[in-house]
């Protein structure tokens, strides 16, 4: 994509993060908005990941939106439901479906990059690259966390954060890297916990990339083909999305940004985006941050979808690597997930404003929540070996939703994609063939 459509793009989507107004007033008969047919040719593919998110988490999302319906379900997405076991466990973790997802390859559970024989895994920025395409990651995590990891290392334990920073900001294949994981490419000197006490930022600096760390530095700074961009914007994982942050871009931001820069080159792009925290929600049985966080991966989508109908030859692909915490839904009128709207933060954050007695649970809870907890209620939560997560149970329950895990399940997740070539992933897939319905699409072969 050349760059005045780039410039064009950057301008609509900073100002409001909407659809094109010219775009949207288009609408087939059905009523719902349609871009003009698009051709076959596929050069860029923008692979969205919501971590652990399902089929009840949309559900959820589609009752908890008040300004019309998800914009997978506005442009009809849906394709199919995909299995996501790894290589020895019907329950995946995030090391082994982002290997799956970047590879093609099941590989065991905490592995990255390699199969269970051991053998290193060739990923799909791998292929991009030797296309001539230019390749960015993007999540809301530690940009060396599971997911975007595998997409560019190879570890035999996804622990080993400082090995993955390494390989990140050294892969020839990278042109791009936004999240969050400061310290982890730092010294102790410098404020990080880097035990090798190799300044990784410098590396990157003298590998090329320009360094940003603020939200600041991202709305500031201009895309340019020519550099390539490294953005660490909190020590650890980004800030729960309960509003915008001073200091944070959101995910949204992020992908404007990315989208921005690699559309830039006329060979095409991949880029993978991580709705990181959606997975951290389900093992925190957390139904205000489930719909918060969705909420802000939306807004990454909108921007991607919108590309996609100005482009024509971008490809948008949307799946889950797995089911986090077995989310089901009992809404009625007055218990809904509308209902947690006003929730203002975490129910961890909350927990620790508590002090030991207790004595203010009830006007912390209340006020953070702007929801009514009986004497029986706040009893529980006292109670509780685990006060957060009877916390968590309650406001949960009073949005009609419930929990079945506070873990990876084996469930299938839907699969969403969008553009040319978006027929790919019909039906029900494993999580493997999603790697080759992309790069069937944007390598040929």
């Amino acid at each position: 994509m050349k760059k005045n459509l780039a410039i064009t793009f950057t301008a609509i989507t900073l100002v409001g993060l909407s659809l094109s107004p010219m775009l949207s007033a288009s609408a087939s008969d059905s009523g719902v908005d349609m871009p003009d047919a698009f051709g076959d040719e596929v050069n860029n593919v923008i692979f969205l990941i919501p971590d652990g998110f399902s089929t009840a988490y949309a559900d959820s999302y589609r009752l908890f939106k008040e300004d019309g319906p998800p914009i997978w379900e506005e442009k009809q997405m849906l394709k199919g439901m995909v299995a996501t076991h790894s290589a020895d466990s019907l329950i995946t973790d995030s090391a082994a479906a982002g290997t799956a997802l970047a590879t093609g390859v099941k590989t065991n559970n905490g592995v990255i990059g390699y199969s269970p024989e051991g053998e290193e895994l060739e990923s799909i920025v791998d292929l991009a690259r030797q296309a001539g395409k230019k390749n960015g990651l993007v999540a809301t995590s530690t940009i060396n966390h599971a997911t975007p990891a595998a997409f560019a290392a190879s570890v035999e334990g996804r622990n080993d954060y400082e090995g993955i920073a390494k390989q990140l900001i050294h892969h020839d294949g990278i042109d791009l890297l936004l999240g969050g994981g400061r310290e982890q490419f730092q010294s102790p000197e410098q404020g990080g916990i880097r035990e090798d006490g190799v300044d990784l930022i410098g590396e990157a600096e003298d590998n090329g990339f320009t360094y940003m760390e603020t939200k600041r530095d991202l709305l500031a700074t201009e895309a340019d083909s020519s550099k390539k961009f490294l953005g660490l914007f909190a020590d650890d994982a980004l800030l729960a999305n309960f509003g915008p942050s001073i200091i944070e871009p959101s995910l949204a931001q992020m992908t404007s940004f990315a989208i921005d820069h690699l559309s830039q080159s006329d060979e095409g792009f991949f880029l993978m985006v991580e709705g990181s925290q959606i997975d951290w929600v389900g093992h925190d049985n957390d139904a205000a941050y489930a719909m918060k966080d969705t909420h802000a991966f939306e807004e990454a989508v909108k921007l991607a979808v919108d590309f996609a109908e100005q482009d024509k030859e971008t490809l948008v692909v949307i799946v889950g690597d797995h089911d986090t915490g077995g989310l089901s839904i009992q809404p009625d009128d007055e218990f809904n997930p509308s209902n947690l709207h006003d929730v203002s933060m975490t129910g961890a954050d909350m927990i620790q404003l508590v002090d030991h007695s207790f004595s203010n649970l009830e006007e912390v809870i209340t006020e953070e929540t702007s929801m009514t907890f009986s004497g029986d209620e706040l009893e529980r939560i006292k109670k509780s070996n685990d006060p957060k997560m009877a916390l968590n149970t309650l406001v949960s329950e009073k949005a009609g939703m419930a929990w079945t895990s506070d873990n990876h399940t084996a469930i299938d997740v839907p699969i969403y994609a969008y553009g040319p070539q978006s027929t790919n992933f019909t039906g029900t897939i494993d999580n493997t063939d999603v790697f080759q319905g992309i790069r069937q699409a944007l390598i040929g072969n």
